[in-house]
């Protein structure tokens, strides 16, 4: 028989009363008090008969917390002298728990001696977690008194085993829902956030300290746990049964309610809902601190050795202890707001979270944080430097569970909380984008399977923080009504990379990815891959190869961000796909895709035939530096720009086109001991060589020499001009050492002659070493072959290398294909 059904009107009347006014403590209190009173009827009437003495009735559970929502179980643990052996026994035992049953009364019961429930059962301490919320309901007093007298003893001996149980099951109840409460139609109860974190929160205060109910602080948390009371009582009053999750048309029909305030009349159950979220963070952020606490009162020998050892990375502004981050001096967040990102700073490179009172107290300078850094200041140096550390995902997800992350990017706010209505996506906003986030940067982490081809490309992405702000940024807008969330999400971004202080030459970058991370889904959901038109319509919204392997990545984790299961093997595969025909359309138009020029101004003839991939890739100011160039070299017949940018040397150089010229330039750069990270050569219809590498100076002789620079550009000029035989100076330097890295990078050399109509393409991928680029330039060249275009790119001890060949002017044969193979795989394996 249903609740709503039962004899008593008492129930009915509880219905009404909390539909009209929305108070779940009456509805607690009525029910918990009519379930006492048929509970205490049948045992009077049916047990105490049977059982005089030796038989008490105790209330466990969320019924011994007087905690009974509408269809919540009952449970009952019937606590005995010895197990009922006899018919008489049994029957009254059944009689009894019928009539709960008849009343309308879920019953969960159990039956135990005082001697059972205080011994230790390794696969039932359920059974000792539910005394710890027991209460006499009726029957044997003594007998009651004398299990409160040994169960406490009890539960002080097994204090540990029962902590580590129950920060187990909550660890595992909350995977379960991914760790995160923004699941669009929530369980309440069981997910981060719910009902059962407060109930966690309860049995480690209980094991602490039981002559303690619950923590003090835990009453800052009262207007949540009313919030959550409400919502439970709404759901099961509405569905009659023991309903716990939040679905759609329940939210839409709870801010109807004439006991629900605050409802935005705009987007009501949008913000309603945002409500939740808020004040489910707030309580999983509670019972998050709860399981640190407990912890850390439970010793472990190993772990307290490596804690003690951990406890060195303490700096004069951040302690560590007990694996936890700790002030100095706390009252300095008051006059320094950029101490709270100098906390996050080292959880992203240590990994170690900030101590629950180390939080609170960045959660009350917060107004201050916000107001500091509402000015335009650099904070982008902060946020490259935590977004490139190894625990950068743990620092991001403690700024936006402390709120940090909203008080440095106010926009952020714009979406905490905010849901998306549909049936595909399984989480709000920012949670979405924090996956997002984190399956990017778990990629640095992957091995064997198919998402290794994704994890190599990551490692071959120059600025991985440029990527994760892209992410950070990509669906920022989705809460204003415009043309398309990424069109106002770009928007949005540049005010937030102007206040942050970006460089002004990334931003660009920055907001190409915000508002095309759209493009490979679009192309992989609704274009036929097999067209030759969707390669060209890629390659020319992506613009170059370095762009389509940021948006790659992106749209992997974008996509495997929006549910557990959304990234589907087939899926998987198709985004390959999509990214292998844009490349291949890429790289086959740096030879055939050329610039070609309307006016006859001399500056203009200079650009004449280059491939237009060098528009895209250098901005105006170095366009107008390299035409600077051109004109000095028609006096000098060779000019250069060589310089230190950032970590990096930069070398640009203009001269005539001539035999051996690409290998003599890069043969000076490795005898001097340079590493070349990347390169790029072009031709204009002028026969003028535009080359342009970017090189480490591992040994640090430029730095810690100045005069060498001067000196390297003479060899440079030198080398370019034909009057310096390069091989010399590599002679004498010798070849490098090769360092052991493990297994070695397999070569891969592909030739492909229908890419160009003129030349023969070249792909290499190789393991990278100093001299690996002089080596192919002097193959190409002992072979005959002249450089068109030269593409070069190094990452990670990898190296990926794109030359357009020609021999005697015309594309290679496929004997001349088969040779150079055979040379070019003896350098890279050598």
């Amino acid at each position: 028989m249903n609740a709503a059904n039962q004899p008593s009107s008492l129930l009915q009347t509880i219905r009404e009363r909390f539909l009209s006014d929305g108070n779940p403590v009456a509805v607690l209190a009525g029910r918990t008090a009519l379930v006492n009173g048929v509970l205490r009827t049948a045992f009077h009437e049916f047990l105490a008969p049977v059982f005089p003495k030796g038989m008490a009735v105790l209330a466990v559970g969320g019924y011994g917390r007087s905690e009974l929502f509408p269809h919540s179980d009952v449970d009952v643990l019937l606590l005995v002298e010895r197990a009922p052996s006899d018919d008489r026994s049994r029957d009254a035992l059944s009689t009894f728990l019928r009539t709960g049953w008849d009343a309308g009364l879920r019953i969960s019961h159990s039956v135990h001696t005082v001697d059972e429930c205080c011994e230790y059962h390794s696969t039932n301490l359920e059974l000792t977690i539910s005394l710890l919320d027991q209460r006499l309901l009726c029957g044997d007093t003594a007998l009651y008194q004398t299990l409160t007298t040994r169960l406490p003893k009890f539960i002080a001996s097994e204090r540990q085993t029962l902590i580590r149980h129950l920060i187990r099951q909550a660890r595992e109840r909350q995977e379960k829902f991914q760790n995160t409460v923004y699941h669009l139609e929530p369980n309440i109860k069981e997910a981060p956030g719910g009902l059962r974190d407060l109930h966690m929160i309860g049995w480690l205060a209980k094991l602490q300290d039981p002559s303690r109910e619950l923590p003090d602080w835990l009453g800052e948390l009262n207007p949540e746990i009313e919030f959550l009371y409400v919502l439970r009582c709404y759901l099961h009053f509405v569905a009659n049964r023991d309903q716990n999750v939040l679905q759609f048309d329940a939210q839409e029909d709870i801010v109807r309610q004439p006991y629900i305030s605050e409802i935005d009349p705009v987007k009501p159950v949008e913000n309603w809902m945002r409500r939740y979220f808020l004040s489910a963070r707030r309580i999983h952020r509670a019972a998050k601190q709860a399981i640190d606490v407990s912890e850390s009162m439970v010793p472990s020998g190993l772990l307290s050795q490596f804690r003690e050892w951990r406890s060195r990375l303490s700096t004069s502004e951040i302690s560590v202890s007990k694996e936890r981050l700790l002030l100095r001096n706390p009252q300095s967040l008051e006059t320094d707001p950029e101490l709270a990102l100098r906390v996050m700073l080292f959880t992203a490179r240590h990994g170690l979270l900030p101590a629950t009172d180390t939080e609170r107290r960045i959660a009350r300078v917060l107004p201050a944080v916000e107001a500091y850094f509402a000015e335009p200041r650099p904070l982008w140096n902060h946020l490259r430097e935590i977004f490139a550390l190894p625990h950068a995902m743990l620092a991001l997800r403690t700024m936006h569970e402390t709120g940090l992350l909203g008080a440095l990017l106010p926009e952020w706010r714009m979406i905490e909380g905010f849901v998306i209505r549909d049936f595909y996506h399984r989480y709000t906003v920012d949670e979405h984008t924090l996956i997002v986030a984190e399956n990017l940067l778990a990629l640095r982490k992957s091995g064997e399977g198919p998402r290794r081809r994704f994890a190599e490309l990551l490692t071959e992405v120059d600025s991985l923080p440029l990527l994760v702000l892209a992410i950070l940024l990509h669906d920022i807008g989705k809460s204003i009504d415009g043309p398309t969330h990424a069109i106002e999400s770009a928007r949005l971004g540049e005010t937030i990379m102007a206040r942050i202080q970006m460089p002004e030459d990334e931003r660009p970058f920055v907001r190409f990815l915000v508002e095309q991370h759209l493009i490979l889904s679009s192309i992989m959901n609704s274009r036929d891959l097999d067209d030759p038109a969707t390669a060209k319509d890629l390659a020319v919204k992506s613009g170059t190869v370095e762009n389509l392997r940021y948006l790659a990545l992106m749209t992997y984790a974008d996509i495997s961000g929006v549910n557990p299961t959304s990234m589907t093997p087939w899926r998987l595969e198709q985004l390959w796909r999509v990214y292998s025909i844009g490349l291949r359309e890429l790289t086959r138009s740096l030879d055939t895709d050329r610039i070609h020029v309307e006016t006859s101004a001399p500056e203009s003839a200079f650009l004449e035939g280059f491939p237009s991939r060098y528009l895209r890739t250098h901005s105006k100011e170095d366009v107008e530096s390299h035409i600077a160039l051109e004109q000095r070299a028609r006096q000098t017949g060779v000019a250069l720009d060589l310089f230190r940018h950032g970590g990096v040397w930069k070398l640009t150089l203009v001269t005539l086109d001539k035999p051996r010229l690409f290998a003599s330039i890069v043969g000076a750069l490795s005898g001097f001991g340079m590493d070349i990270l990347k390169a790029e050569a072009f031709a204009n219809k002028n026969g003028e060589v535009l080359d342009a590498f970017t090189f480490a100076d591992p040994g640090r002789a430029l730095e810690l020499n100045p005069p060498e620079v001067d000196r390297l550009r003479g060899i440079i000029e030198k080398a370019a001009m034909g009057t310096l035989d390069v091989r010399q100076i590599l002679e004498r330097r010798g070849r490098p050492q090769t360092k052991q890295r493990g297994e070695r990078l397999r070569p891969s050399i592909y030739f492909d002659s229908e890419a160009s109509g003129h030349a023969t393409l070249v792909e290499i991928i190789a393991e990278d070493r100093i001299g690996l680029l002089y080596d192919f330039a002097k193959v190409f060249a002992e072979s005959g072959c002249n450089i068109e275009v030269v593409l070069i790119d190094t990452e990670a001890h990898k190296a990926l290398d794109v030359f357009y060949l020609t021999c005697d002017g015309r594309k290679l044969t496929e004997n001349e294909q088969f040779v150079l193979e055979d040379r070019l795989r003896v350098v890279c394996l050598s």
